[in-house]
């Protein structure tokens, strides 16, 4: 089941307060300013800092060209 608009609508980085890249299929939100993402458990989005993980370069570019060819929505649009 992928996140309601309403909770997307909301849906910050709890770091830099700035809006996310969703990948409803790998079940991840994304930050690509801080390279972070933040798991989504049971629907439930893993929002805490210290839950995040870190990305390498490699992995922000294949998130990146994924955002680009549409299969990530930005919260907070």
């Amino acid at each position: 089941m992928a996140l309601e608009e309403p909770l997307l609508k909301i849906l910050v980085c709890p770091v830099d307060k700035g809006s996310l890249l969703y990948f409803p299929d790998e079940r991840a939100l994304y930050n690509p300013r801080l390279r972070r993402r933040y798991p989504i458990s049971n629907n439930v989005p893993m929002m805490l800092a210290h839950q995040a993980e870190a990305v390498s370069d490699d992995e922000h570019s294949r998130l990146l060209a994924r955002a680009r060819a549409g299969a990530a929505v930005q919260t907070r649009s």
